[in-house]
């Protein structure tokens, strides 16, 4: 599927510790692949600290949301069990179109959201950006 429609491509979420490092690996995937893959992002807890938060990785699912799934991508344990608790937290139609991606976040998003801008499934997506892994 090589479609210019956003809905039918993976989604990209970005979940960091910092909002800035969030929201600079957005502005850094937007570059390279402009607006036609769904993207969310969000980094830091509530209060404007280092953190995150499973009300905003919910918020960031729904932002990026597509029929075609949603990667998401974090920097550290925390931001991954709450990744975890927000896929969780999802309607069972949700839930089973969203994973965890287990690679180094801002490379495994541009890789990611590279796919994704292709035409490729969720499970190429995640293939494709856990390939940057550490071994």
């Amino acid at each position: 599927m090589k479609s210019s429609d956003a809905s039918a491509r993976v989604g990209i979420v970005v979940v960091s510790h910092s909002p800035e490092v969030a929201r600079g690996t957005a502005d850094m995937v937007r570059q390279m692949v402009g607006d036609d893959v769904p993207l969310g992002w969000c980094g830091g807890n509530p209060d404007g600290g280092l953190g995150t938060s499973v009300e905003a990785i919910l918020a960031a699912i729904d932002t990026a949301w597509s029929q075609a799934g949603v990667a998401i991508l974090v920097d550290l344990g925390g931001a991954e069990t709450n990744s975890e608790m927000a896929i969780e937290m999802l309607p069972d139609a949700r839930r089973g179109k969203v994973v965890l991606v287990n690679a180094p976040v801002v490379e495994g998003a541009i890789m990611a959201a590279t796919e994704s801008w292709g035409g490729s499934s969720l499970d190429v997506v995640r293939a494709t950006a856990e390939e940057l892994a550490p071994t």
